[in-house]
């Protein structure tokens, strides 16, 4: 019997292994799981891995025959990486009774609350009034005008606003309506710019 080339990949919950058994029939692969043993037969390749690094779950692990390849994922009973597929390393379920993964020596860091100091910060920063910049609010305070205007206004001045400031394409907003209703709003580009149509 050969033992066919093979490599895995794993995280903490799962382990992957592909062997490359090139043209392998699903019918013919026949592969059994043990909590701490693998065994992968097909025609004259086998490929037995004992004992495992670690134990596995055999109800939630899987494979797939493909054309080139057998991908096999091990479900891995405890948290961690092995570093290897096999090994005499105490298994660590053998000897504790809970599922959880060992408690690791070092203390673990207090995780920090990002969300808390960014608020914190934002609360620290002392708001600037206009009296004292002239410029504070930036656009904020620009569109909390506009939007306090809008809010305010009667009909007609909404009207008039809308239309100057779609058909002028953002250059022009007016609130005199008997003006704006007569033709459409030119478009006024600011001093240095020059107005150009999308797509032109």
């Amino acid at each position: 019997m050969t033992t066919p080339r093979h490599e895995f990949y794993e995280t903490d919950e799962r382990l992957a292994l592909s062997i490359f058994d090139k043209g392998a029939d699903p019918e013919q692969v026949k592969i059994t799981f043990e909590p701490r043993k693998f065994t992968y037969v097909n025609g004259e390749k086998s490929l037995v891995l004992e004992p495992l690094k670690g134990q596995i779950d055999p109800a939630k692990s899987d494979y797939t025959v493909g054309k080139v390849k057998v991908e096999v994922r091990f479900a891995k009973m405890a948290l961690g990486r092995w570093g290897a597929l096999v090994g005499d390393s105490p298994d660590p379920l053998a000897t504790s009774s809970s599922t959880a993964a060992p408690a690791s020596s070092a203390p673990r860091k207090p995780r920090k609350n990002w969300d808390g100091i960014t608020t914190e910060i934002l609360n620290s920063e002392k708001a600037v009034s206009p009296d004292q910049d002239p410029n504070a609010g930036g656009d904020a305070a620009v569109n909390e005008f506009f939007q306090k205007l809008y809010a305010d206004a009667d009909e007609d001045t909404r009207r008039a606003m809308l239309k100057s400031f779609q058909e002028s394409g953002g250059t022009t907003l007016s609130t005199n309506w008997e003006e704006v209703k007569k033709s459409k709003v030119e478009v006024k580009p600011p001093e240095g710019s020059e107005w150009k149509k999308w797509g032109a």
